[in-house]
């Protein structure tokens, strides 16, 4: 006899934003506490970074030309967030539980 087993833990996601055009696309990505950010910066000569200045200025490293940055949420909430060296993009990650 076979038995499944079903865990009440569900499988954690990675959400996708891309870089281009000075901008976060999608500028606002919902997501639930355990799941990733990946941001990819797809412009052709202009490097950009993840900046989260509300939690401790956490930021990425200067993404260059099709590098990626991922960050695991833990916490539920609204975590805005800009570019550094271009602090006109901005975005946010809102964490639900």
């Amino acid at each position: 006899m076979l038995a499944l087993l079903f865990s009440s833990a569900t499988a954690q996601t990675t959400v996708d934003v891309t870089i281009e055009g000075y901008r976060f696309e999608p500028a606002e990505v919902r997501i639930r506490v355990g799941d990733s950010v990946r941001w990819t910066n797809r412009e052709k000569r202009t490097s950009h970074s993840v900046l989260f200045p509300a939690d401790k200025g956490l930021e990425s490293e200067r993404l260059f030309p099709d590098e990626s940055w991922t960050r695991r949420f833990d916490k539920a909430g609204r975590h805005d967030y800009h570019c550094g060296p271009h602090p006109e993009m901005k975005g946010s990650v809102v964490v639900s539980e």
